[in-house]
């Protein structure tokens, strides 16, 4: 994701997100060792903890370890037909909430649908060079800011903040970047 501006009292400009194409395990990537993948799979129980009792969400992620270009790609397409914010919320939602496999055909045109979106199309589109190479733009441009964990963001398409960091971390880096301009 990269946070161009943020939105705070009147003398900060407003608040525009873009998200970004990532890929944590893009295919070819070697097996993880199994004690690792042990350390991630405890870390999602207490991932959902600290939601709940922080914010309230309740979380229920879909599987681990699946391929999200196939998501990457229909969400690009999704962008192109003028519902890349809804389409996003929708599949977060499939993801985080209702467990889906957000890899698989079936669940992807499933979005589209809810989303007012031509399933037959975005699925059509998840074949189309045109939107893989938007996503693969998203990487090299993940690698030239030395991105390689999420979350991150990129502010003003210069500053890097990589991991999860208080709202507080977040405004003040708006700050700096505001006063510097």
């Amino acid at each position: 994701m990269e946070l161009l501006t943020h939105s705070h009292p009147a003398a900060l400009p407003p608040l525009n997100v873009r998200w970004r194409s990532f890929e944590l395990r893009p295919a070819g990537s070697p097996p993880l060792p199994p004690d690792y993948l042990a350390k991630i799979e405890a870390g999602r129980s207490r991932l959902a903890a600290v939601a709940r009792e922080s914010y309230g969400l309740t979380l229920n992620p879909g599987p681990f370890g699946i391929r999200s270009r196939p998501a990457l790609v229909a969400e690009k397409f999704a962008l192109s037909a003028g519902c890349g914010e809804r389409f996003h919320g929708r599949l977060m939602h499939a993801y985080w909430a209702q467990a889906l496999d957000i890899s698989e055909r079936a669940v992807l045109g499933g979005v589209a649908d809810a989303c007012g979106l031509d399933q037959a199309a975005l699925l059509a589109a998840l074949e189309d060079p045109l939107f893989d190479q938007q996503v693969q733009e998203d990487l090299d441009a993940a690698r030239r800011y030395g991105l390689n964990s999420v979350p991150a963001l990129v502010f003003a398409e210069r500053y890097l903040v990589s991991g999860a960091q208080p709202v507080d971390v977040l405004r003040n880096v708006v700050e700096q970047i505001v006063r510097s301009v």
